[in-house]
């Protein structure tokens, strides 16, 4: 049984942290305590140099009292998106909510702390268990420590990454792969009131290629978007150069580099026949993944929400997380719904009984993993 007080009191603490992406240092060590105190032996590995943060990833693990069980890896991201310096968390109405100027950071605090409160009642209550990793990964919102993890310190048998809004009992267990495009455009300037017509605009060269490329909605398991766009100096100059920035995604990773490849294409033939020149970098972010009915790590998680009565809501997302890459290393990692709401925003919201289930949660998950009639 969770202590209620207990976890409510640290959640609240954790999301009066400010930790943007790149600069979680404060917060990380503040979890090195108290995982510390829990009685886990925490290590940090260099993926801050790596991306130019001021902090690794935390890989910290719990020795079995079951060593023929699985080994379990429990996962949160310890950055919040911005606004989040600041953060005033008002309590009302069985329902937690910033003042209004900053998100409030259940993204992924209400994950930190429900993995901590389970990591507790292990030891309190001398619940069997294999080896627990617990990873708090870096700039999961921008720049993905995960991507970077020291995978030595890695060898979970199976995963749950506590990172997705809607209510506990959901479970993500497909998730696209995304490609970034970088588009470099080059034109050639001139003044564009005496001699317009020795320029060759950039802007409009990007222009008419975009007009042609796929974009938005390609199909039920594949998008595009064209996200950032970057040109001229002034209205008095014909503009020699743009950059774009863009993305794909998609659920099938053959279709994805078929449809990154095609906007490729479509844009350099465009700007070379308006005798423009320019460049698109294809670059890979992450690979889609899939988990099946069969496999443990979705199974272990149907039991343990059986057993607290609850019905599991097996879907697909639109998203990237952590687990792409987890899944990537050869770890089966699931998502699962922790209860924020309206993420990424200054209106977002956590209902204080899903703090609570999704602590419930991560203990049963710890317990049937364990359990060699579920494994």
């Amino acid at each position: 049984m969770v202590n209620r007080e207990r976890i409510l009191n640290e959640f609240l603490e954790l999301v009066r942290i400010a930790s943007p992406s790149l600069a979680e240092r404060e917060i990380a060590e503040v979890l090195k305590v108290k995982l510390n105190a829990i009685g886990l032996k925490v290590a940090e590995d260099n993926a801050g140099q790596s991306i130019g943060g001021n902090c690794g990833n935390l890989i910290a693990t719990l020795p079995s009292t079951l060593p023929q069980a699985p080994v379990l890896m429990l996962s949160a991201h310890m950055d919040n998106v911005e606004p989040c310096h600041g953060v005033k968390p008002i309590v009302s109405d069985g329902i937690i909510r910033s003042s209004g100027n900053t998100v409030l950071g259940g993204d992924d605090k209400a994950g930190l702390s429900s993995i901590l409160e389970a990591l507790r009642n292990v030891k309190e209550q001398n619940i069997p268990h294999g080896e627990i990793q617990v990873v708090f990964s870096v700039a999961e919102e921008g720049s993905s420590g995960a991507k970077h993890i020291d995978r030595s310190l890695i060898h979970a048998n199976l995963g749950y990454v506590f990172d997705s809004s809607g209510s506990p009992g959901k479970i993500i267990n497909k998730a696209p792969g995304e490609n970034s495009l970088i588009f470099k455009l080059f034109g050639r300037s001139a003044h564009a009131g005496i001699e317009p017509e020795k320029g060759l605009n950039a802007v409009i060269l990007a222009a008419k290629a975009l007009a042609q490329i796929p974009d938005g909605r390609i199909n039920e398991i594949t998008t595009a978007n064209i996200g950032k766009i970057n040109g001229g100096i002034a209205t008095n100059i014909v503009p020699e150069t743009v950059a774009i920035k863009g993305e794909t995604r998609s659920h099938n990773l053959t279709e994805l580099q078929a449809i990154s490849e095609k906007i490729k294409d479509i844009f350099e033939r465009s700007v070379d026949e308006q005798g423009g020149k320019s460049q698109v970098t294809v670059q890979n972010v992450y690979n889609p993944y899939e988990l099946t009915m069969d496999m443990p790590v979705i199974s272990i998680a149907q039991a343990a929400m059986r057993e607290l009565g609850w019905d599991s809501v097996i879907k697909a997302t639109g998203g990237g997380s952590d687990a792409n890459y987890y899944n990537s290393y050869g770890i089966p990692c699931a998502v699962l719904g922790i209860g924020t709401q309206k993420i990424h925003t200054t209106e977002e919201y956590i209902e204080i009984e899903d703090l609570y289930k999704t602590a419930e949660l991560a203990i049963e998950l710890i317990r049937h993993t364990g359990d060699p009639k579920t494994t």
